[in-house]
């Protein structure tokens, strides 16, 4: 995620509904026992009656079994570099801008380029995986020292970066706010936008091992780029496909069977059969509306929900990009689709409707070149941030779950109605079509006695059928406002649910819950899945829920239509000196704020944890930190006293147990103004993926135009020409050429 922790606008209007389902159980007198009671082996049976003594005995196994931390800690740093513990070693696979064949030159790194980066890796490295190959270049589950790197690009906050001057608006160059995160008004000049809009997507290119060091095959034909601009399929259940079809009819795509692009792309899925998910999030913040009246109520109620501007923009406010100013070309369509005004009869006239074309978890296959993305809207439409799959278990049907990435939004899951069978390894899209477009979609309730149940996200939910904000007319409605039928169905409000990942030793699943601000979270707005209200009394200063936490559960059956599990908090995010607050009791060796990034080493059993932080940078780049998991139930429930703004209430939660500097500590600090994001290894342990997104993301506008940057990595420690900050991927090996993290 781009952004830090205040700037993303809440759009969920029932944020508190979960307060009133937990102040309702709390009359029951058989809840009020069950929250009294210890989340502990003695107790699990009566709490959870599916939880056998074996069960039991499971989740409270000590961490003693698991691999062992074998590095030394890394200490919290400001310095422009990626800062690795002693023996470790990085290296540059690409960055921005980097050329991925040889039609247009290497990249200045002063904004000179004039091509339209469509042959160029593209920016805000994100979500990522790798997909070997054999020498034939067929797909391969076995590492054959050839891969296929698959990296995401989420936003065009600092697009800046990519122009001589900045951005252009009014014809006057450098006028963009000091984040860059505001179009000023005026027309775009046509090579700034065309830039901009295909730096996002998803890059493919062929990378090599010679070694020790992994290279980039420049030229090689698998190199690909998949913009905005990129024909995508359009999928969803047989039934409904027909509706579906509707909410995608534009005046590029009048049928409604396709779609263009792909578009701020987050997180990344990998799934059992050998394709790449790639997670649309933040697509409401391109759109704008040029002219003309509000749609319908019931436009209105979806764009309110999604964050669809309905305001004409103003010289106080201008939302999205400006790409849609952009006039006089061969084909304005695609600049005129980023207006959602209504200037036709008709959607086949317009682009109101581009704004349900994005919000997808959109499939690729790396492998095969001329596959189109094809979008899965049975997954529902949401802001996606990552898609992780449970355990593939032959003849039982696939689970994939899913986080939004907003203030009180929702965890999802999805399971398919066709069976694993492994024989569809390396089928690719085909694979796609038999397990994510018919299935079955459900958001998370988090119970206060430690349990929690699946909601259906259908139309056959009374709740969502009955909804009286919003009149759901068929499933294909539903999938299409994911979020508001989530609303209906009451999920639990979450502190912006993040990336997702699954233990393989057990099957738990863990999720990041970056942080929430006070606006949402306050002694009397929390919940026992998000219970902290508080303030951070130095740096940044923040209140809310400005530290974040990790959650993580246990279904009994995950592919149940009555699935339900266990849940406790894995850990708390905070500074060491936070006094009370510092729930995990983080020391200097392993503090740390607003996870983001989650992912579990099949090699080590090593969970590794990514930051995007925005609340304790003042004493730290973001980091990656490497943990020994233990299991849901291994530590107690807890009371946390909540003291903000004179408010104080008391929150029961469940925390798991302490993990000390033993089984938790800084493995990287990142350059200055990056987070750090995106993470997979090759199967021996022995090469670790990471990317550094948005280094020198604070630079002031004055700066950049006096070629001044918060940052100057990678170019700093030599990698491409010196100049402006640039994102990349970057794999860390042993100097020993030994197991990562051991």
């Amino acid at each position: 995620m781009s952004h830090p922790h205040d700037d993303q606008p809440a759009s969920n209007p029932t944020a508190s509904h979960f307060q009133d389902v937990l102040h309702d159980g709390l009359r029951s007198p058989e809840r009020r026992d069950l929250i009294r009671g210890v989340f502990c082996a003695g107790t699990l049976a009566s709490v959870f009656p599916w939880a056998s003594e074996a069960h039991a005995s499971e989740a409270l196994a000590s961490a003693s079994t698991s691999a062992r931390l074998g590095f030394t800690a890394v200490d919290k740093s400001l310095e422009d570099n990626v800062i690795l513990p002693p023996g470790y070693r990085y290296q540059v696979v690409h960055a921005t801008g980097d050329a991925i064949n040889f039609q247009v030159p290497g990249f200045t790194s002063l904004g000179l380029e004039s091509d339209d980066f469509t042959n160029r890796i593209g920016d805000q490295h994100d979500g990522l995986d790798l997909f070997f190959l054999t020498e034939d270049g067929k797909y391969s589950t076995k590492d054959t020292g050839r891969a296929l790197l698959v990296v995401n690009h989420e936003s065009s906050a600092e697009s800046a970066f990519l122009h001589v001057s900045g951005q252009t608006s009014n014809g006057v160059k450098g006028l963009k706010f000091d984040q860059f995160r505001e179009w000023n008004g005026g027309s775009r000049p046509l090579e700034e936008v065309v830039k901009e809009i295909n730096i996002h997507g998803v890059s493919i290119t062929e990378i090599r091992r010679e070694g020790n060091v992994w290279r980039m095959v420049r030229g090689s034909p698998f190199n690909r780029r998949i913009t905005p601009e990129t024909e995508a399929t359009v999928t969803g259940p047989v039934g409904e496909l027909a509706n579906i079809r509707r909410f995608f009819v534009t005046q590029k795509f009048p049928k409604g069977d396709k779609s263009r692009g792909t578009i701020n792309n987050c997180g990344s899925g990998r799934t059992p059969w050998g394709t790449y998910l790639t997670c649309e999030e933040n697509f409401y913040t391109y759109f704008s509306r040029s002219e003309g009246a509000r749609p319908d109520a019931r436009m209105t109620t979806a764009f309110k929900r999604y964050g669809i501007p309905l305001d004409l923009p103003t010289a106080a406010k201008n939302n999205s990009q400006g790409w849609h100013t952009v006039r006089g070309t061969s084909d304005d369509s695609c600049f005129a689709r980023w207006d959602v005004a209504l200037k036709g009869a008709s959607a086949q006239e317009d682009f109101r409707n581009e704004p349900n074309t994005f919000g997808y978890v959109t499939e690729i296959d790396p492998v095969a070149t001329s596959s189109a993305p094809t979008k899965r809207v049975a997954m529902g439409r949401f802001v996606h941030e990552a898609a992780v799959f449970g355990e593939a278990i032959p003849g039982k049907p696939l689970v994939v779950y899913m986080g939004c990435d907003g203030r009180n939004e929702y965890i999802y899951k999805f399971v398919t109605k066709a069976v694993w069978d492994p024989k569809d390894v390396g089928s690719g899209i085909a694979a796609g079509n038999k397990y994510l477009t018919e299935g079955r979609l459900y958001a998370a309730r988090f119970h206060a006695d430690g349990s929690g149940e699946w909601l259906p996200i259908d139309i056959s939910n009374p709740a969502i059928k009955g909804y009286e904000k919003f009149a759901f007319q068929n499933q294909a409605d539903v999938l299409v406002h994911a979020r508001i039928a989530a609303d209906a169905a009451g999920a639990t409000p979450m502190d912006r649910p993040e990336w997702g990942a699954m233990n393989p030793a057990n099957g738990e699943i863990y999720f990041s819950l970056t942080n929430n601000n006070a606006a949402s979270r306050t002694p009397g707005k929390t919940n026992p899945a998000n219970p902290r209200a508080y303030s951070d009394t130095d740096g940044k200063k923040l209140s809310g829920n400005p530290n974040g936490h990790i959650i993580r559960f246990k279904e009994a059956d995950a592919a149940s239509p009555k699935g339900r599990f266990r849940w406790d908090v894995f850990l708390f995010g905070a500074e060491e000196d936070l006094g009370a607050m510092n729930l995990s009791k983080l020391s200097a060796k392993n503090s740390f704020s607003s996870p983001d990034g989650l992912w579990f080493s099949k090699a080590t059993g090593i969970c590794w944890i990514e930051t995007d932080d925005g609340a304790m940078t003042d004493e730290s780049n973001c980091m990656l930190l490497a943990a020994i998991p233990g299991r849901v139930g291994d530590g107690s429930k807890i009371v946390i006293k909540n003291e903000l703004n004179g408010q104080s209430a008391e929150q029961e939660t469940f925390m798991g147990a302490v993990l000390g500097d033993y089984n938790l500590r800084r493995f990287l600090t990142a350059p200055k103004g990056s987070e750090v994001t995106g993470i997979c290894e090759t199967p021996d342990g022995r090469a670790l993926f990471i990317n550094i997104q948005h280094p020198g993301e604070d630079t002031k506008a004055a700066d950049l135009l006096n070629e001044k940057t918060q940052s100057a990595w990678p170019g700093n420690v030599g990698y491409g020409k010196p100049g402006r900050p640039r994102s990349a991927t970057i794999v860390i090996t042993r100097d020993d050429g030994g197991v990562i993290g051991t």
